[in-house]
């Protein structure tokens, strides 16, 4: 079978989902300057709890794009870095902030735009 995410059985979807998550996209830029840990991943990506890091850090274990390396130290030691997976995959992430931050502008104003015509049609429907 050829990958087809426009197929909703296709398991791509799920791998699309993973990676097109706001976390995994901020999980991955900060882990692109290298090996770091748990609480210092959560640091650096404000407003992530500490449930949502513990999920999306296992789940992208689990696809191969992080790799869990535990020392055995007291107190225990436990970091996280990309693999080659993910280290592909962090460039067109990269790509993808870099156009999110280029363009914000643009889209706030659009926004703004399309909220006061929304607005004013609203009010002339008398809603």
């Amino acid at each position: 079978m050829i990958p087809d995410p426009y197929d909703r059985d296709c398991p791509t979807r799920q791998l699309l989902d993973r990676i097109g998550d706001q976390w995994t996209v901020l999980i991955v830029g900060v882990l692109g300057g290298g090996p770091l840990r748990f609480t210092e991943i959560g640091k650096r990506v404000s407003g992530i709890s500490q449930k949502m890091l513990t999920q999306t850090l296992r789940a992208l274990v689990r696809d191969g794009i992080l790799a869990r390396r535990m020392y055995p130290e007291i107190p225990p030691r436990v970091e996280y870095e990309l693999t080659d997976l993910g280290r592909d995959l962090a460039e067109p992430l990269a790509v993808l902030t870099k156009w999110a931050t280029q363009h914000m502008d643009r889209v706030a104003a659009a926004r703004e735009a399309y909220d006061r015509a929304d607005a004013v049609k609203a009010a002339r429907s008398g809603k």
